[in-house]
């Protein structure tokens, strides 16, 4: 897991490969408070790669993150590589206030300008 966050853009960029464990969440989550208490409402670029999702640990401490966060995030562009990737973009928008948009691995930079626009 690696992350960075950008105030002025407004923006947490995430890497992912692995599992996500609860452990990951413990640094992670602190990070994206303060950005938010910093920037406001947030938009977030997740980058899968070689990605196996969550352990038990870490699916709980993500739906503890998604409904903590519910209303503060604007966009989430998910970049992978995988179609089961593909298919959990599509299930997670019902549980989110947040745009949520799937791009394959080769249009990185499509999720980006998208994540940029108005």
């Amino acid at each position: 897991l690696e992350f960075t966050g950008d105030v002025a853009a407004k923006l947490l960029e995430v890497r992912v490969s692995g599992k996500l464990t609860a452990e990951d969440y413990e640094t992670f989550r602190p990070a994206v408070d303060d950005l938010i208490a910093e920037a406001g409402k947030i938009r977030i670029l997740f980058i899968m790669h070689d990605f196996h999702g969550w352990d038990m640990g870490g699916a709980w401490e993500d739906m503890k993150f998604g409904a903590k966060h519910f209303r503060d995030i604007d966009r989430i562009a998910m970049v992978g590589e995988k179609a089961w990737e593909k298919w959990m973009s599509l299930i997670c928008k019902p549980f989110t206030l947040s745009a949520v948009k799937y791009f394959d691995a080769e249009q990185e930079e499509e999720a980006r300008q998208w994540l940029a626009e108005a």
